[in-house]
């Protein structure tokens, strides 16, 4: 019996619009550190899913991208110069002119540069992520509650970031 009215109270509940997923306010920040630049709506402003609500200063996102695509260039140049040298060395080791000393050295060398270059794909990977995720979007169609974070705000989304945007549907 008990379970049957705890199962109609939570339909109940549902029914009644008092589901906290669909009622409560949203508070939105961002995932990456920063200073606010822009804020680009207001409080019961009522925007669309994908919108941009504010941007995070970019500058410093910009150079970490760059950073990363070139570190990406210089390994896949010291790759591609591994590979030539492992290719030398192997033939040279088939020819019997070189030691299985030197076509290991080769090898190591090639497979180490090939794990920084992965390593490189990564970071720049990670830091295109984090210059599109400088623009705050809105998660779903709602209404701005609050807009607690305007221009000048610090976030550092290392720790428990304030909020930045409220929203609710």
């Amino acid at each position: 019996m008990r379970r049957r009215m705890a199962a109609m109270a939570l339909a109940g509940g549902i029914l009644m619009g008092t589901n906290p997923l669909w009622a409560a306010d949203v508070e939105l920040t961002t995932r990456v550190s920063g200073i606010v630049e822009e804020v680009l709506v207001k409080p019961g402003q009522r925007v669309r899913k994908g919108a941009v609500l504010l941007r995070i200063e970019r500058t410093v996102l910009q150079a970490h991208l760059d950073e990363a695509a070139a570190e990406q260039l210089r390994a896949q140049a010291d790759e591609a110069d591994a590979k030539r040298e492992l290719e030398r060395a192997q033939e040279l080791y088939n020819r019997t002119v070189s030691s299985t000393s030197e076509l290991e050295a080769a090898t190591l060398r090639h497979e180490r540069t090939k794990a920084a270059l992965t390593v490189a794909g990564a970071r720049r990977t990670i830091a295109h992520k984090n210059l599109v995720d400088a623009e705050l979007r809105a998660p779903f169609d709602g209404v701005v509650k609050a807009v607690p974070g305007g221009p000048g705000t610090v976030v550092t989304a290392d720790c428990q970031p304030r909020p930045l945007v409220v929203m609710s549907r």
